[in-house]
C-alpha cells in the first residue's frame, strides 16, 4: 500500500484542512517556519539549525523543537513513497517549500512529488509534478549564498526566489516604501505593508523587525 505524506505550509493551513475535513483520511503535517527571514543553517533540521532558527524567532530551543521540529518528525524519520506539498504562491511559502524539497533531495527521495499551489482560503488552483533532485544545491545557492540560478522550476518557485534574493536590498520596493514613510508609526506602517505587499507573504512580526532595522540604519 502506498504511504502518503502531505506537507502543508504552516499551522493555519493544517487547522483549516482539519476543520474542513479536507484530506481527512490522509497523513498531514505543517511546516511551521518562515525560512525567508533571518539567519539560516545549511544543516537542515539539525541541532545547529534549531539553535539558529530559535534565535530568529525569539523562542527557546525547546519551544522551537515543539512548534517546528516535532510536527516534522514524520518527514524526517519516515519513509513515504508518496509526498504531496501544499503551498501558496507568495515568497514566504515558496522559500519554505524550497527548504522541504532540499531536505527530500538530501535524503534521497526521488519518487515524483505533487505540488498543489493553493490560493485564497487554501483552495488548490494548480498542480505540478516535481522531482527533488537538485533542490538541495538550489537551497544552498539561494538561501545560503543569495544567488539566483539561471533555471528554476516550477514558475511559482522562480518568482518566490526572485523576490527573496532582492527583498532586503535598498532598491527593493519594500525597503523603498519604508524609507518613504519614515514618519508613520511602526505599527501603522506594518499594517499598511501587510495589505500592500501580499506577494511577499510576510507577517506582522517580520515587517516590524524589518521596519525597526531600517529605522536604526537611517537614524
Amino acid at each position: 500500500m502506498k504511504q502518503s505524506l502531505h506537507i502543508l505550509n504552516g499551522q493555519s493551513m493544517y487547522n483549516y484542512f482539519k476543520k474542513s475535513h479536507f484530506l481527512e483520511q490522509e497523513r498531514m503535517i505543517p511546516f511551521n517556519e518562515a525560512m525567508c527571514f533571518g539567519d539560516i543553517s545549511g544543516e537542515l533540521f539539525s541541532q545547529e539549525f534549531a539553535e539558529v532558527r530559535s534565535k530568529v524567532h525569539h523562542v527557546t530551543i525547546e519551544q522551537y523543537n515543539e512548534n517546528t521540529l516535532v510536527p516534522l518528525e514524520p518527514l524526517v524519520t519516515g519513509d513515504f513513497s508518496n509526498i504531496e506539498l501544499w503551498f501558496d504562491a507568495d515568497m514566504f511559502c515558496q522559500i519554505n517549500m524550497l527548504t522541504v524539497l532540499a531536505w527530500l533531495d538530501k535524503t534521497g527521495h526521488y519518487a515524483p512529488i505533487d505540488f498543489h499551489l493553493v490560493g485564497d482560503k487554501f483552495l488548490p488552483i494548480e498542480k505540478f509534478t516535481l522531482n527533488a533532485e537538485g533542490y538541495y544545491e538550489l537551497y544552498k545557492q539561494v538561501i545560503i549564498n543569495k544567488n539566483i540560478p539561471h533555471s528554476i522550476q516550477p514558475a511559482p518557485l522562480k518568482k518566490g526566489i526572485d523576490l527573496y534574493v532582492h527583498y532586503l536590498k535598498n532598491e527593493s520596493d519594500l525597503i523603498q516604501y519604508i524609507q518613504k514613510h519614515k514618519n508613520i508609526p511602526e505599527r501603522e506602517l506594518m499594517i499598511a505593508m501587510l495589505t500592500k505587499f501580499k506577494e511577499y507573504g510576510l507577517g506582522d512580526v517580520q515587517y516590524l523587525e524589518i521596519i525597526k532595522a531600517q529605522r536604526i540604519i537611517s537614524s
